[in-house]
């Protein structure tokens, strides 16, 4: 993963604590750009296998339709209430559409390992269920910036 980062190097997090960070959080926002022009953003659950974000979409979205005409994305996910509190991580690129669409359960060896690590961490399940109106995106990001507002208490 590239790091990019070059304004607030001193709360950027380590590659291991952004790591840390992606593998425990759920939730993130993806902002895509409109046929109009205009930018969307929506929120969607998550996985991150150490090197990419993989995206389970409704493929009847706005999100989805945005994608398959423009696949670059951007993707934010962050935690915090209070400002010394706030931790996140800013993901852009282009998705890749991985698997059948929608997802049935076609075996593709290719999701085997994240449709695991999914279904355990946000359905508490060991196998994924299967709507039949979701399918999955990956998004190897091409730039990262992260932050860490907790490091700022040591400054």
């Amino acid at each position: 993963m590239a790091v990019t980062q070059r304004r607030g190097r001193r709360i950027m997090m380590t590659p291991g604590e952004l790591d840390e960070f992606l593998t425990t959080q759920r939730t993130c926002r993806v902002a895509t750009v409109s046929a109009d022009g205009a930018p969307h953003v929506s929120t969607l659950w998550f996985a991150w296998d150490g090197a990419a974000l993989w995206l389970y979409s409704i493929t009847r979205s706005k999100r989805w339709a945005d994608l398959r005409r423009d696949p670059r994305v951007a993707v934010v996910v962050d935690t915090g209430e209070e400002y010394g509190e706030l931790r996140g991580a800013e993901l852009s690129g282009t998705v890749e559409f991985i698997g059948e669409a929608p997802r049935t359960g076609e075996p593709c060896p290719e999701l085997t390992a994240v449709e695991a690590l999914f279904a355990r961490k946000n359905f508490g399940l060991d196998e994924m269920p299967h709507d039949g109106r979701h399918a999955w995106m990956r998004l190897t990001p091409e730039s990262v910036a992260s932050w860490d507002f907790r490091k700022l208490a040591s400054f």
